[in-house]
This record gives structure tokens, sequence and C-alpha cells, in this order.
């Protein structure tokens, strides 16, 4: 048993350090580079292992660049590796930009995926390029009109903007803008939807990939509706707006003609009091002038004389005006 169990720790031992060589020595990775034509020594791939760097992802890139005949560097691949870059995205885009003949060299594309873009995605997009639909854009035409328009955008990739380049979302404000712009311009709504080519001609002219990872190619109107009657709805809101202006404006007036009536009816009632007062002055002149000698007796009976007349004419009057008992 002692014999057996020796043998058999033997043979795990033996299979452990076979996997622990065959992985800090990548035999079979080797010799796979070595049949492909890159030349890369055994002891590089191991020191790979020791820097952190997975042998098998710089060999494979070296092997699909050396077959399409780019010259890679495989310091360049390590470095970029270890900076945080996707080796076979840019291998990818290497070779695939080599086939379309776009220029594009290690360095660039490098940069474009350290800066976050997939940068296989965006030589992919020059090639074929991408549409884009924009969001219903609202707008409205100079006789208040409103209306809402669709949009297809078809842009191909910029590879010399797409590092530090405005995205998707800086192209479709501007394609927006320049539809309210376009719209916004028109006599009528009616011209618009004639020709709604005009739309695409001036947002075009306007150059709105300026400065964006993208180039615009064309502006399609896919759809235009019509929304509401926009003029009309702010000619009715000025019309109560100026409605209820006039009102306070009459109301303002009224209590005014209130505040005269009140006031008037005060100075009536206080030029009546003055009456009343001077009327009660009369007596005391009266006896003022009977103490100076100034009346007589005869003076005063004929002064009640005419004041009883006064009187008595005055209650005629009032008989005569009123109306008569049927």
């Amino acid at each position: 048993m002692n014999e057996v169990g020796a043998l058999l720790l033997i043979i795990a031992l033996s299979v452990v350090g076979l996997w622990i060589i065959f992985y800090f020595v990548p035999l079979g990775l080797w010799f796979q580079a070595l049949v492909s034509g890159v030349r890369i020594s055994l002891l590089q791939l191991i020191f790979m292992r020791w820097r952190k760097v997975p042998p098998r992802v710089i060999v494979q890139a070296m092997i699909e660049g050396t077959k399409a005949g780019l010259t890679l560097n495989r310091n360049e691949l390590e470095a970029h590796f270890l900076a945080g870059g996707r080796v076979s995205k840019v291998v990818h885009a290497l070779v695939s930009a080599q086939k379309a003949n776009i220029p594009l060299d290690f360095k660039m594309a490098t940069a474009i995926d350290l800066a976050g873009r997939d940068v296989f995605e965006a030589v992919q997009m020059s090639v074929n390029p991408k549409v884009i639909n924009t969001p219903p854009v609202t707008a409205v035409a100079k006789d208040g009109i409103q209306l809402i328009t669709k949009a297809r955008v078809t842009v191909r990739a910029n590879i010399k903007q797409l590092v530090g380049g405005a995205g998707e979302e800086t192209v479709l404000a501007r394609v927006g803008e320049g539809i309210v712009t376009a719209i916004g311009s028109s006599l009528s709504h009616k011209e618009v939807l004639e020709n709604p080519d005009k739309i695409s001609k001036t947002v075009l002219d306007k150059g709105l990939d300026a400065g964006t990872a993208f180039e615009i190619l064309s502006i399609d109107i896919a759809d235009i509706d019509i929304g509401r009657n926009i003029g009309a709805v702010l000619q009715m809101d000025q019309a109560n707006a100026d409605k209820n202006i006039a009102q306070a404006k009459a109301e303002e007036r009224r209590a005014m003609a209130v505040a005269l009536e009140q006031e008037m009816k005060a100075k009536a009632q206080e030029a009546r009091a003055k009456v009343i007062e001077a009327e009660a002055e009369i007596p005391k002149a009266i006896a003022e002038a009977f103490r100076s000698g100034n009346l007589g007796v005869m003076d005063y009976y004929r002064i009640k004389n005419i004041e009883a007349d006064t009187n008595m004419r005055d209650n005629i009057a009032k008989s005569g005006n009123e109306p008569k008992k049927k």
C-alpha cells in the first residue's frame, strides 16, 4: 500500500509539474507562431507571463497582422494591452482599413481604442455608412402651423476626428436645430409639404458635421405630420389677455365713478349742513337787530307773512306735482 501511495503521489506531482511547465513555457503557442511566420522567442513568451500579459493575445494578433501583410511590433502590442487597450480590436481594425484602402496607422488606432471608441466598428462604419433616425422634431412655420418632422441621417465615421470628436447625440441635436430653422424660415407650411427636400438642402449646407466624429452624407425627410395651429392658439391667448385687461380697466373706471359719486354726495351733505348752519344764524341776527333798533315789530311781522306765503306756495306746488289717483 505504501508503494502504491508513493506511486500515485509521484504521478500527481508529475502532472502538476508538467502543467506548470507548459503554463510558463507555452511550447504549443511558440510552435504556432513559428509555422505562421511570426518570429518570437520562447523566452519572450515566458517573460510575458511574468509581465501579466497573456501570450496568446499577442501571438494571435501578430499572426493576424503578418498574414494580412502588416508589420506589428511586439513591444507596442504589449504596451497597448498594459494600458488597458483591446489588442484584438486594434488589429482587426488595421486589417480592415488596409483592405478598404482607409489610411489608419497603429498609433491612431491605439489612440482611438484608448479613447473608449470601438475602432473596428468605426472602420466598418467608414465602409458601410450608418443610418441614424432622429426623434420627432417639432417646428412652426411663419403661418403658425406646427409641423412634426422625422429624418434619417446617413453618416460615415471620420477616422481623423474619432479622438476628441462629438458623438451621435451632437449630430442629432444639430440636425434637429437645422430642421427647426428651415421650417421656421418658411412662409407657409404648404411650402414645406410641397418641397421637403428643401429642408435637407438647407440643413446640409450648414456643415453640421464640423467637429464631430462623423461625416454626414445625406439627410432624408422620412415623415412630416401637421400639428396644431399655434398661430391661432397664440391669437386666442392674446385676445383673452386683451379682454381681461379691458375688463380690469372697465372695473377700474366703474370704481372711480362710484368713488366720485360718493364724493359728490359727501359734498352735497356738507353744503346742506352749511345751509342749515347759516339758517340757524338768522334768529340770532333778528334778535340782534331788535336789540340794536334796526328792526321794528312791523318789519318782523312782514318777514313772517312773507315766510308764510312762501311756505304756502311751496305746498301748493308740491300738491300739484303729485300724480292723480284713479
